[in-house]
């Protein structure tokens, strides 16, 4: 399986994020690339405990959240597409610094190399042991990656 915990694959998201530029469009979805890429950094933020973000399980996760979490880390099988962000990911800034933007993206990536946040609460799965956050920050990046052809 898959996971940001290891380096070769921290290597392969990075090589993917640094072929984004402000020509790819979307394949699916409403985001442009800034927005994709200010959104995956505020995800990984949230993971990593770096923002302000509350831990707390949504009420429709405590009765589904378990079960879509083991469907979601149990291979490889990619996220799919149209699942909405939470209010606290929608990024609404449509344009930026795209550069600037990656370069965060890119050290939090490799921030995952010494995750320690076993503070963390999915918003709809729950509590996660550090292997399903590893398999499943993986597949959001690479999710999101896929979705503007990179």
């Amino acid at each position: 399986m898959k996971t940001i915990f290891d380096p070769a694959i921290r290597e392969e998201l990075t090589r993917r994020v640094d072929t984004l530029d402000e020509n790819k469009k979307a394949l699916w979805g409403k985001m442009n690339v800034f927005q994709m890429t200010r959104h995956c950094s505020i995800w990984n933020e949230w993971v990593l405990g770096k923002n302000r973000l509350v831990y707390k399980q949504e009420w429709l996760g405590k009765i589904f959240g378990k079960m879509a979490l083991r469907s979601n880390t149990k291979d490889d099988k990619p996220l799919g597409k149209g699942m909405p962000a939470g209010k606290a990911f929608t990024v609404k800034q449509k344009e930026g610094d795209l550069n600037a933007q990656k370069k965060i993206l890119l050290d939090l990536i490799t921030d995952f190399e010494n995750f320690s946040n076993d503070q963390f609460i999915h918003d709809f799965f729950g509590k996660m042991t550090r292997e399903q956050i590893g398999i499943f920050a993986y597949k959001h990046s690479d999710h999101h990656l896929r979705q503007f052809n990179v």
